[in-house]
Parts: C-alpha cells; structure tokens; sequence
C-alpha cells in the first residue's frame, strides 16, 4: 500500500528567516521536571553566546555522553517556559527506530556558531 503525504511548500524567504546554528554542548543533566523525560542543555554557540535547551532525547543518550557533542539548532525562536526551565533554542534530531531522536551534527568540528544553510 502507497500512503501519500502532502507537503507543504515554503518560499525561500521562509527559509532565510530560521537562524540554524552548530554549537557544542558543555553541559547536559536530567530535568527532572520535564512531563516526558527530557535533559537540559547549555550549549555553547560561540559569538553568539550560551543558550539553554530543554530536549527530550533521553532514550539513546546519557549526560555524560552529550557533553562536548557538537549539535544543530534553530536560534531565533523565542524563548519557551517549560516547568521552570526557559529553552532558548531547539535542538534538531531525527527521530529513529521507537521515536528515540537521534541528533543532527555536523560530520566533522566546526567553528561553534557556523550557520546552516
């Protein structure tokens, strides 16, 4: 059986508008008041600063091996409150065998803040 999606169609305008970003990670712990267990995230962008992140990637990785992970993330959200957490960044995955995410990063070290485009 064929199962067709339909896919919305975006203008590059839309595009340009999402700041995506590489940082490092340089810390991770569990956020333990997250609904879905969830870990939260300072990752260091370079110029552009520290943000924090709340992310939901529990099932394949640990704290531990998060740390100095470079990652890819959309920078220019506003600011969400989650419990008493504020995520400043959303970090990019996809998500794989059980929905575990599985996160996107670039193939080799780059400048942390390196834009995606």
């Amino acid at each position: 059986m064929i199962t067709f999606y339909f896919i919305a169609m975006i203008q590059w305008e839309d595009f340009e508008k999402i700041d995506i970003r590489a940082g490092t990670i340089i810390e991770a712990i569990p956020f333990t008041k997250a609904i879905k267990p969830a870990y939260q995230l300072k990752i260091d962008f370079g110029t552009l600063g520290i943000k924090q992140s709340s992310a939901q990637i529990t099932g394949l990785y640990t704290p531990e091996a998060l740390r100095g992970v470079q990652v890819v993330a959309i920078i220019n959200f506003p600011a969400k409150q989650i419990a008493n957490f504020m995520s400043e960044c959303l970090v990019l995955g996809v998500y794989g065998k059980e929905d575990k995410v599985v996160l996107l990063h670039p193939g080799m070290p780059v400048p942390d803040g390196a834009k995606i485009g």
